[in-house]
């Protein structure tokens, strides 16, 4: 089956009540037939349900969903997006090894980074995400990991994930993909590569800024590593958010394709405003990577960054001169959203790392939802007036 059907008809097996729509398994431990059973259960020499913390019905549902559409062997899931960031860190690194990361990521993720990893002598080195020689460049001996987001939030950059691969391979480390911005439906990273995809399922996944998640899809025998690790330190998904988020998926292909015909429509006309220096949106032809985007994007996803002329000062107007828009702190959802990074999500950095990372002042992210286009539109013109 397509992707599209999978996300509606994958399911976990009915129960003897046969149901129709799964149903949610509200409950934190599972009973054992006997004795036999549960020792069986524990030492993992037979399958079955323990603890919530460990294995829940939906929670398995949304897993088996999430990697059939990315074409994972396995995956986990976590209590949110940075969650699923940490703990595949956690579960895959050791004391004394070295992450090359992208330059542009997520403020949250600088800081694990900078102020959490190096508590554990794991250390980052970080690179212009279009230096793919500088990416092999910082591979060091200790090197375990490249992570990258594609595209990147919020300056929208694209990495050539087929050619990272084949350095990640090469150097024999892991590549780990952000793909929160594009999901499943709109990239594969797995199958253009990368050894790991996690999500923040918070996004686009919801899609309606009801719950909090996050995902880790891979294969196999890195997925058993984080669930070693997560099944005792504790990130779980709970049942209801994993049920939420399972209905959810059955929505994303219609919520994405008007997402992204709204988001490609506005940036064309926000390249026309005056006031705007530069627009960037993936499956805008004037974005410097362009042609990779549209090699491993289907569509440009619900994103589009822009620098307004004037600094922090004129971001902060325009946000306040919005109506429609919501000012919130997330993004992906069926409402139209507006952030300044420079003020809010990326205020932790540095000026000068805030330019590392492709974050001007004046930068603008509007996560485009679902509304009518002249109704968005509308309400865009009247806070540039």
């Amino acid at each position: 089956m397509r992707k599209e059907t999978l996300a509606i008809r994958a399911q976990y097996e009915r129960s003897s009540n046969n149901e129709h729509s799964v149903p949610l398994y509200m409950t934190s431990s599972y009973v054992f037939e006997d004795a036999d059973d549960m020792r069986e259960q524990f030492a993992e020499e037979k399958e079955g349900h323990i603890y919530s913390r460990y294995a829940n019905p939906n929670v398995e549902e949304f897993i088996q969903k999430m990697a059939l559409l990315e074409g994972a062997e396995n995956g986990w899931a976590t209590a949110t997006g940075m969650a699923a960031v940490f703990t595949t860190f956690a579960s895959l690194l050791e004391s004394g090894d070295h992450i090359v990361a992208c330059r542009s990521v997520f403020g949250s993720t600088h800081r694990l980074f900078t102020e959490i990893l190096p508590k554990w002598n794991i250390q980052t080195s970080y690179v212009d995400f279009s230096d793919y020689e500088g990416f092999e460049r910082a591979i060091q001996r200790q090197t375990k990991m490249i992570y990258v987001e594609t595209p990147s939030n919020p300056g929208l950059e694209i990495i050539d994930l087929k050619k990272l691969a084949a350095i990640a391979r090469e150097k024999g480390v892991l590549l780990v993909v952000d793909n929160c911005f594009a999901t499943p439906l709109l990239q594969q990273p797995l199958l253009l590569g990368a050894d790991i995809s996690i999500h923040s399922a918070t996004k686009y996944i919801d899609g309606q800024g009801r719950t909090l998640g996050g995902v880790i899809l891979g294969s196999n025998a890195l997925i058993q590593k984080v669930k070693a690790f997560a099944r005792h330190s504790g990130p779980a998904m709970s049942p209801f958010n994993a049920w939420v988020l399972s209905k959810s998926l059955e929505t994303l292909d219609v919520r994405l394709e008007r997402h992204c015909k709204n988001a490609l429509e506005i940036a064309k006309r926000l390249e026309k405003v005056e006031q705007v220096k530069w627009v960037k949106y993936p499956h805008l032809e004037s974005h410097p990577q362009y042609r990779i985007a549209k090699e491993q994007m289907s569509a440009g996803g619900g994103i589009v960054s822009f620098e307004i002329d004037g600094g922090v000062e004129a971001g902060k107007k325009f946000l306040n001169g919005l109506r429609l828009f919501s000012l919130t702190a997330n993004l992906g959802d069926v409402r139209s959203i507006a952030t300044h990074p420079a003020s809010t999500t990326h205020s932790k950095l540095t000026p000068e790392e805030r330019l590392e990372a492709g974050i001007a002042d004046g930068l603008v992210r509007l996560s485009i939802g679902l509304e009518h286009i002249e109704d968005i539109w509308e309400d865009l013109k009247t806070a540039f007036a």
